[in-house]
């Protein structure tokens, strides 16, 4: 099976149940064997049968049965999941190697006899401890004739059936890390669907006074679940609910959740909300009360109702007894509100894991077991029936309050926290309020989303500055070593030096096998390795010919500074030699002269050329990983797609093949035969482009190191096809409503629709073949924004974990993970762009830079990076972030001293030093450097500020004088103020031009006097 199983998991968690049950605590003590038996029934979504099967192997087995023996465990099961099993079978040999017994897998007949498998695992009964109790789920009772076989056989046997329902419970209450990573992942899913779909959707109702029914809400938030931005990145097929919404409303409650939404109306009072989301069978619970307009007391019951809940929160903690902790709670509201006490739920919730309710671990004043370290519990506490006053209507006179969370027992109880503790409801409609009253006026004890994020980035700055402080000074001890510049030697004795006839008749000769320009110099034929050689020159003058050889040598400017290291930087080097020769065929000679200088500035610039060429391919294969072999998987339903191009290019010509994913990577395969291999431990980013709103579909990946093919390094590689005509002939189109056109059109929607479809079915199979540990992305369109990281302007998009472009080329991607932070250049309001500068964690890295993004795209990037943990700054020039990034490169210690990034952030120093710091910002990034316009800058300055005071002063309070001026009035002295200025300007000289340029305030002044 392609289905793979966490054996580690699997023996720690098999190892914890032994070990139970070897101490032989409550039921444990009274059974000799344990039997599990799961079959088929597809109502059924919780049962402690199915539940133990996924906390040991991750999936549910239908139709099998698990005996565990003190010495042996036994399954039956049919053949494919005998298969899967094997995967924790343990071989003879090493047995017990992991400390639990060893596995017997036995396969199920298809005849449904199995009476020889029966037989054996009766027998196993029999030989484990005394062999006369069984321990088994009693309320878990499956139907089918397999089943009733086997329970007949026990039966017939007369073992004794002893439940362990509760004792199994109690010992996969306690989690471990994975699964409360998933447990968290699953609460944040709720929270988000929460905040971001439900309460908007109340609000808009309650805005649009609608009528809606209690149900319809409840199926619109199963829906949303479908919609992969209320998800945070996970896989929709991952993601379900525990139960369908209670939605409740207008007197009818019941602080249950085995109730269903009614299908009343919405009414506009007390609205209770309970949802749960599983994730990969993990569940999570939220509860929240919604109220609007409500009279003091309903709100005063609703924060008492808070409080209660914080001192549940304070009670629950590693080793107290659930009734203590229950009968403490139950006392404070005796205390407080002795009223209420009657109204309080029967109990405060219940642990919670695979099981949405775990029944032996409820929350009351009965239950005796002590909370453990790790177990997660839904708390829900509400008050029902009470009455309203104020009520005049049948609905308005009875009402109840719910509020519910998922939690973490910890050690400490300042350490509990609730997992819905990033953008839940609490942050999100103001603290004091988890579920928060819906006032009438909606912005009243609202915080606006721009304080939140403010107040968000304050901490982020705070993080960004320590965090990047410890790790340059982690980073400090490792030493750049500089390559050395390669030395190239042209003859490594005197024995290989060429005799040719050129040389001892002083002649330059070109060595085309070791790439070396033997030269006359002083008589004595003198070898230059060809990379030494920097360029050749030959010119023509009267009757000669010149040609002059340009060396390399310290100092010059070689470009990206590839020859600035010499071995023996202290030696003598030759920087040019320039020869001559004559045009003048002379009496005697063969030939002219100067047709040696010619052949050897042909040959020269050859075989300049052919090293040259090696020279940068060896430098593409500088520094390339050497990858593991492609294991080529044979089967032939390999996931495969056809017909597909390759970005970049293997030739010049695109060319199409078809990509095959293999036991642990992918392979191309071009109709030429070209092949290009892809592992999948060398993809840091998969990324799935969707058609929609494109006119190509794309699987693009971002690689951890760089991969050759077609003589070249990439480290981005994606494969696409053309889902429409790229190019349009205008001239076709004569008529709208063309047969032909529409035909077009639904034949493209079509192609569309199958190639979506296509794509999907081959990136689920992927993400099966991997286990999911590669996980394909897809860009949020909603959340993306037009920008310029290169040339040209394309749309840039978020997914869970990166900013990319991947339908333009060359692509765009960048890891969140990576990032420092990001900085807006050129905010300014008379301006319709600004400019994105990315901030690396390593600061040898070069920025990135995004130009001429949208000023409209200002908020939602704020709002997509502030989401994102990732610290924001903006300011109205921009900087030069090469010299920035040298200077915190070259002293990070000093950089950090003085406050590291907070220079960037006009609001560091306070809300009140908000200009101080952007004109030292100013006088810090530009500095002129003549005097002259140093004086002119701060002259107009003055003017400026000046103008700006006392317009404002005018506009706010008004000048008696200007109030009682009409327009004919104001007009006149601005044409005179005109015609002065304009005197001005043509009797003044050109050397006073500049203390003239701005005549406006004194005239101004006149006017106010």
């Amino acid at each position: 099976m392609a289905v793979n199983l966490d054996k580690e998991a699997y023996y720690r968690r098999i190892k914890r149940l032994y070990s139970n049950w070897k101490k032989g605590e409550d039921e444990f003590g009274k059974v000799d064997a344990i039997v599990v038996s799961v079959g088929v029934d597809e109502e059924i979504v919780y049962a402690k049968s199915t539940a133990i099967q996924t906390w040991l192997f991750g999936y549910e087995l239908t139709d099998t049965i698990m005996v565990f023996c003190d010495t042996k465990i036994i399954f039956l099961a049919s053949k494919k999941k005998v298969d899967f099993l094997k995967q924790v079978a343990i071989t003879k040999g090493n047995e017990n190697a992991n400390g639990v017994p060893p596995i017997t897998l036995l396969t199920r007949e298809k005849n449904e006899s199995n009476k020889a498998n029966f037989d054996r695992m009766i027998e196993a009964i029999r030989g484990s401890r005394d062999g006369k109790t069984v321990g088994v789920f009693s309320k878990d009772k499956f139907p089918g004739e397999y089943m009733k076989s086997w329970n007949d056989t026990i039966t017939a046997e007369g073992l004794e059936k002893v439940d362990i329902s509760t004792v199994v419970a109690y010992t996969m209450a306690v989690k471990e890390d994975g699964e409360l990573g998933l447990m968290k992942k699953a609460a944040a899913i709720t929270s988000e669907v929460y905040s971001k779909f439900f309460k908007e959707r109340v609000m808009e109702i309650v805005d649009a006074d609608e009528k809606v029914r209690h149900s319809k809400l409840a199926e619109s938030v199963e829906k949303a679940i479908e919609e992969k931005k209320y998800l945070g990145g996970a896989d929709p097929s991952t993601v379900e609910m525990c139960y369908p919404p209670i939605i409740q409303s207008g007197g009818n409650y019941s602080l249950k959740f085995s109730v269903v939404s009614d299908k009343n109306h919405m009414h506009f009072g007390a609205i209770t909300c309970a949802m749960g989301i599983r994730y990969k069978s993990y569940c999570s619970n939220l509860v929240r009360t919604l109220m609007v307009d409500p009279p003091q007391e309903m709100q005063d019951n609703y924060n008492f109702l808070l409080q209660v809940e914080e001192e549940l929160l304070k009670e629950l903690k590693h080793g107290v007894k659930i009734s203590d902790a229950y009968n403490t709670v139950l006392d404070y509201v005796k205390k407080e509100k002795s009223d209420l006490v009657s109204k309080l739920t029967k109990n405060l919730g219940f642990a919670m894991g695979i099981e949405f309710r775990e029944g032996s671990l409820v929350l009351n004043a009965k239950n005796q077991y002590k909370l453990k370290k790790g177990m997660v519990f839904s708390i829900s506490l509400g008050f029902a029936d009470l009455i309203n006053k104020d009520g005049k209507k049948e609905e308005q006179k009875k009402y109840a309050l719910f509020i519910g969370d998922t939690i973490q027992i910890n050690e400490n109880d300042d350490e509990d926290d609730e997992e819905e503790d990033g953008d839940d409801a609490e942050e999100l409609l103001g603290k004091g309020a988890r579920s928060a009253a819906l006032l009438a006026d909606r912005t009243r004890n609202e915080m606006t989303a721009e304080e939140k994020r403010r107040a968000h980035q304050k901490e982020l700055a705070n993080h960004l500055n320590e965090e990047a402080k410890r790790r340059l000074t982690e980073q400090k001890g490792e030493q750049q070593i500089q390559k050395a510049r390669k030395s190239n030697v042209s003859y490594k004795n005197v024995s290989q030096m060429p005799r040719e006839k050129d040389i001892r008749e002083m002649k330059i000769f070109i060595d085309k096998k070791y790439e070396t320009v033997v030269m006359p110099v002083f008589g004595i034929a003198t070898p230059f390795h060809i990379a030494t050689i920097k360029n050749i020159s030959m010119s023509v003058e009267g009757d000669y010919t010149y040609l002059r050889i340009n060396f390399y040598v310290p100092g010059s400017s070689l470009g990206r500074q590839e020859g600035n290291i010499f071995p023996n930087p202290d030696a003598t080097f030759v920087k040019e030699i320039t020869y001559r020769a004559s045009n003048l065929k002379a009496p005697g000679d063969t030939s002219v002269p100067s047709t040696n200088l010619q052949n050897a500035f042909r040959i020269i610039k050859e075989v300049q050329k052919r090293y040259k060429t090696r020279e940068a391919e060896e430098k593409e294969k500088e520094g390339i990983v050497k990858q593991d072999s492609l294991v080529i998987n044979l089967n032939r339903s390999n996931p495969k797609l056809k017909d597909l191009y390759i970005r970049p290019n293997i030739a010049q010509k695109r060319m199409q093949g078809s990509l095959e994913a293999h036991t642990n990577g992918f392979r191309f395969t071009s109709v030429r035969g070209d092949k290009v291999d892809i592992l999948y431990n060398n993809i840091k980013h998969a990324i799935f482009q969707p058609c929609d709103g494109e006119m190509i579909i794309v699987l693009h990946f971002h690689l951890k190191n760089a991969i050759m093919f077609g003589k070249r390094r990439h480290t981005d590689v994606q494969f696409y096809t053309e889902v429409g005509e790229i190019t349009t002939d205008l001239g076709k189109h004569q008529h709208m409503h063309d047969r032909d056109d529409l035909y077009a059109e639904q034949m493209e929607r079509e192609m569309r629709h199958k190639l979506k479809s296509a794509f999907k079915n081959f990136i689920e199979k992927v993400e099966t073949l991997t286990k999911e540990e590669l996980e394909f992305e897809v860009p949020f369109r909603d959340l993306g924004f037009q920008g310029a990281p290169y040339r040209s302007t394309c749309l840039l998009q978020p997914t869970s974990s990166s900013l990319v472009n991947v339908t333009e080329w060359p692509p765009f991607v960048v890891t969140l993970d990576e990032v420092e932070l990001v900085h807006f250049e050129r905010v300014q309001f008379h301006l319709k762009n600004f400019d994105v500068v990315i901030v690396y964690k390593d600061y040898n890295k070069k920025v990135t830079m995004i130009n001429a993004v949208p000023v409209n795209s200002l908020d939602p990037i704020k709002e997509w990076l502030n989401s994102c943990d990732i610290k924001y700054t903006e300011g109205v020039q921009s900087l030069n972030w090469t010299k920035i990034m040298k200077t915190i490169v070259d002293d990070p210690e000093g950089f950090f001293e003085q406050g590291g990034w907070s220079f960037l952030d006009p609001e560091s120093e306070g809300s009140g030093a908000e200009e101080d710091s952007e004109s030292e910002m100013e006088d810090e990034t530009f500095n002129p450097s003549a005097d002259e316009e140093e004086e002119e800058e701060e002259d107009s300055d003055e003017d400026y500020s000046s103008e700006t005071e006392d317009s404002d002063y005018s506009a706010s309070l008004g000048s008696e004088e200007e109030s009682g001026k009409d327009w004919d009035e104001l007009e006149e002295e601005a044409r005179k103020a005109d015609r002065e200025s304009h005197y001005e300007d043509e009797d003044t000289s050109n050397s006073r031009k500049r203390k003239v340029r701005t005549p406006a305030p004194p005239s101004k002044k006149k006017r106010r006097s």
